[in-house]
């Protein structure tokens, strides 16, 4: 198995999409996935796009991904990427894909003085919290994911 992994283009939002909507039934968060190609390419590749991306492809097929942008702790003041997605398909796991995946943002980050990555997992997820846990990621237990989207957000921007 022959699997390159590099900097996301243009070309390959369709892919993304894609698999992000693979990745979504996965963790059970099929329903609430409305991203579009338009959306994305807007994301990483529009005039105010800040999300980059890598692929990874076996040949033409795409068999994984990951999306991430900078990020600031101000305890810290430590830069770094958030890392909003990384997955790969089902018949890829295992195979070393998501650590080389992992490894290159790794590389990009420190290349940019960047010193961390930050990222959530579903508590369920056991498998990928076990994988990033082996690659020497620690989890605070103290800390709880909020967001303010949809009603909640509109309600405080107005």
């Amino acid at each position: 198995m022959n699997i390159e992994i590099r900097n996301a283009a243009e070309h390959d939002v369709p892919s993304i999409v894609g698999l992000m909507r693979d990745f979504a039934k996965y963790e059970k968060l099929a329903d609430y996935c409305e991203i579009t190609e338009v959306r994305l390419a807007a994301a990483m590749f529009g005039d105010e796009g800040f999300v980059e991306g890598m692929v990874a492809l076996e040949g033409l097929e795409p068999v994984g991904y990951a999306l991430f942008y900078p990020s600031f702790a101000s305890f810290r003041g430590e830069r770094g990427f958030y890392l909003e997605d990384i997955y790969v398909d089902g018949r890829h796991r295992g195979s070393g894909v998501g650590q080389r995946m992992l490894r290159r943002i790794a590389q990009t980050a420190k290349f940019r003085g960047f010193e961390r990555i930050d990222f959530q997992v579903l508590d369920w997820n056991t498998t990928a919290i076990d994988f990033y846990k082996k690659l020497g990621a620690i989890c605070n237990p103290d800390e709880s994911h909020f967001k303010f989207s949809d009603e909640a957000f509109a309600l405080l921007a107005a």
